[in-house]
């Protein structure tokens, strides 16, 4: 049963027809919930663990422990290898944990007291992509810190740097679509996190990200090509290192973005609404 509310002078409000509600008023709506979600942060900074550690963490594993391995004979050319790579996936890592969150709000009651608001439900979706690709933000920003300290060279500029950057985020936003679409259709968090890392694992290691693709064999080749987290580190490496083609990887990686958004996106908010 949709609870309605009243709106001023009395007047009926329902939440569940974003219709009624203009497009200033929904801005105003993401703003003051994203600013929820970000206050939530501030009271439980354990929360960002994964956003500033877990960068630090990957660069460091796969550097010292894989890049000797990968890269015998130059050590130091596997950081301008996997780097660029592992920027380039770190919006889609961050954005499956989303579900996660999303579930148990809905877990704890606070999806109760939103549907109770005169407010887009959009909104509260929107609201919380804004808020993960800020997190995203800021653990490519600690990511390409500490890339730095550790010797990585950025040989092309600082547009190509913010491009790829940008490129991450916009791929990221798209996984975030399908991670709430996960969190509001499973029953636990715990389903949630299960099912996220199913589909996080073999999409990072069956890419281009960590190993060049030429020593797998062919059957896990032809998954690499149509994977676009393949395409993803293609693109950053070209930006970033200057080699490579740089239109085609990018083209590949929007048309996915765009493709995954145009089809989650309202998938999730239907959901939301029939959950809500």
């Amino acid at each position: 049963m949709t609870t309605a509310t009243l709106g001023p002078a009395g007047v009926e409000a329902s939440p569940a027809d974003d219709g009624r509600i203009g497009l200033s008023a929904n801005l105003r709506h993401i703003g003051a919930l994203t600013r929820r979600n970000l206050m939530r942060i501030k009271a439980d900074p354990e929360s960002m663990f994964d956003a500033v550690l877990m960068p630090i963490i990957f660069t460091v594993l796969f550097v010292y422990v894989f890049g000797g391995a990968i890269f015998a004979q130059d050590p130091d050319k596997y950081k301008q290898f996997m780097i660029p790579g592992l920027l380039g996936q770190t919006g889609m890592t961050l954005a499956l944990a989303v579900g996660t969150g999303l579930n148990t709000d809905f877990q704890t009651g606070v999806m109760d007291r939103f549907r109770t608001l005169p407010i887009g439900r959009s909104s509260v979706l929107l609201s919380k992509l804004v808020a993960e690709t800020l997190r995203a933000l800021l653990s490519s920003a600690i990511l390409l810190t500490f890339a730095f300290l550790l010797g990585f060279q950025l040989k092309t500029g600082i547009p190509e740097l913010l491009a790829t950057v940008g490129l991450s985020l916009v791929f990221g936003m798209s996984i975030t679509w399908i991670s709430m679409l996960l969190g509001m259709s499973m029953k636990s968090a715990q389903a949630v996190q299960g099912v996220s890392m199913l589909v996080l694992m073999p999409m990072q290691f069956g890419s281009s990200i960590f190993a060049p693709t030429d020593t797998m064999p062919g059957w896990l080749q032809a998954f690499t090509k149509v994977n676009p987290l393949s395409q993803l580190a293609d693109a950053s490496r070209a930006l970033l290192n200057g080699e490579g083609a740089i239109a085609h990887p990018v083209m590949i990686v929007l048309i996915w973005s765009a493709a995954v958004t145009a089809v989650f996106a309202p998938l999730a908010v239907a959901r939301f609404r029939k959950r809500t």
